[in-house]
């Protein structure tokens, strides 16, 4: 395993500047999940905060 990726945070979203890109991990120590509705109640209601675009994708 790559010594940036984190095995702890799996991540799927090659657009994302933290993304490990030759495998499917987030390169950060920790991310941030925030909720977008007053209540979360389903996975729906809630985002990756730490997510910024990889540059290639501006």
């Amino acid at each position: 395993m790559d010594k940036n990726q984190n095995p702890s945070i799996g991540c799927v979203v090659t657009e994302c500047k933290y993304h490990a890109q030759n495998a499917d991990y987030c390169t950060l120590d920790k991310i941030m999940v925030g909720k977008n509705e007053s209540f979360s109640s389903k996975s729906e209601d809630t985002d990756c905060e730490s997510f910024i675009v990889r540059d290639s994708y501006k």
